[in-house]
């Protein structure tokens, strides 16, 4: 492109259509949420893993066990157990939303799940690209994990940014460029995400323990809510 003589015109810049990502470490939750969660995962292994790894070997004539799964638990909001952790979620939720410029008044905040899930100790276990439908916020604490386990990749949720992709200069560095973000994180990591955030877990190798507990949150309007608020605390009203 031909150089003209107006090269002295100077751009202001400015971010729209970002995507907000909180990160915070939690090591207090780490402990109470691993004796809970042991209970929960062998609760699911019991019910239902072992039913259905069972007949997955059954179908392909081979005993694979639990290579490439991932065990994943029922919701546990309601669990009195979990309490303090549920509470801390949902108000640090809140607080997100709010930071994001939504206007909370007349809405109220609701766990629509929140479970744990771990990879398989003989590896294999992933998770693909998704979203959670519908939801405003999902969240993920991190119970068991290492730089040799797998991690939460988040890609750019914009299709019309993918469509129009260029090669990145320098793929090291996190940059305007990016389509995905890889995070290291470690036991006690809480990371908070809008709830349409598409995002991953890579192939996990199994040299390592890899647990997390994840949780997703609708904000509805109070008129139609007839669940159990758990938005703005009383007393900040």
């Amino acid at each position: 492109m031909k150089q003209g003589s107006h090269n002295h015109v100077k751009f202001s810049s400015a971010i729209y259509f970002s995507t907000p990502v909180w990160t915070a470490e939690c090591p207090m939750f780490i402990n109470p949420m691993l004796k809970l969660t042991d209970r929960y995962l062998k609760k699911s292994r019991k019910k239902i893993l072992q039913k259905a790894l069972k007949e997955r070997d059954k179908q392909l004539n081979a005993k694979l066990d639990d290579f490439a799964t991932s065990n994943h638990s029922e919701s546990f909001s309601g669990d009195p157990q979990a309490k303090e952790f549920v509470d801390f979620c949902g108000q640090r939720s809140y607080e997100f939303l709010d930071w994001c410029g939504f206007d909370l008044r007349n809405h109220s905040l609701h766990f629509t799940e929140c479970w744990v899930q771990e990879f398989s100790h003989k590896g294999g276990g992933h998770h693909n690209t998704h979203t959670h439908w519908n939801q405003h916020v999902s969240g993920f604490f991190f119970l068991k994990c290492s730089e040799k386990t797998s991690m939460p990749v988040l890609h750019d949720p914009r299709p019309g940014a993918l469509m129009t992709k260029l090669p990145q200069k320098d793929a090291t560095k996190i940059t305007f460029s990016n389509e995905a973000v890889h995070y290291n994180v470690k036991p006690g990591t809480m990371v908070i995400i809008p709830g349409y955030t598409p995002h991953q877990y890579p192939v996990d190798m199994g040299l390592e323990p890899f647990r997390f507990v994840h949780w997703n949150i609708q904000a509805v309007p109070s008129t139609i809510s007839k669940l159990t608020s758990m938005g703005k605390d009383e007393n900040n009203k």
